[in-house]
C-alpha cells in the first residue's frame, strides 16, 4: 500500500512531462519568399503552428493522443480529410459525441481549427 502514492506520482510526472514536448520541427518560409506569400502545401488561415500544436497538447491531446493518433477520442491526423475549418470550429464550440464543446475558446479555437484542417 506504500508503493501506491509513488505510482501516482511518478503517472502524473509522466503524464506531465509527455506534455510538455515536441515542436521542434517547424518548416521555415525560404529566405527568398517575398513577404505575404505562401508556399505550395502551406498551412491556410495564418495561424501559428507552433501556438496551435501547444493548445492542442494542452487541451485535446489527454483524449486525442500527443500525436493526434486518438485515445479515448478519436484519431484526428487526417481530420482535415473530413471536415472544413468551420466544420471543426463548430465541434470545438458545440461539442460532438462525448466531447464537451467549449474546451477551446475564442481565437485559441480559430487557431487549433485551421491548424486541424490542414491534417488531411
Amino acid at each position: 500500500m506504500k508503493r501506491f502514492p509513488f505510482t501516482v506520482l511518478s503517472v502524473a510526472f509522466v503524464l506531465f512531462m509527455s506534455a510538455c514536448g515536441g515542436g521542434g520541427n517547424q518548416a521555415q518560409p525560404p529566405a527568398n519568399q517575398p513577404a505575404g506569400e505562401t508556399t505550395p502545401g502551406a498551412p491556410a488561415g495564418g495561424y501559428d503552428a507552433a501556438t496551435a500544436e501547444t493548445l492542442f497538447k494542452n487541451n485535446c491531446a489527454s483524449c486525442h493522443g500527443q500525436d493526434l493518433s486518438g485515445s479515448v477520442g478519436p484519431n484526428l491526423t487526417h481530420v482535415g480529410g473530413k471536415y472544413t475549418k468551420e466544420q471543426i470550429l463548430e465541434i470545438l464550440k458545440n461539442g460532438k459525441g462525448g466531447m464537451p464543446g467549449g474546451l477551446v475558446k475564442d481565437q485559441d479555437a480559430e487557431t487549433v481549427a485551421a491548424w486541424l484542417a490542414d491534417k488531411k
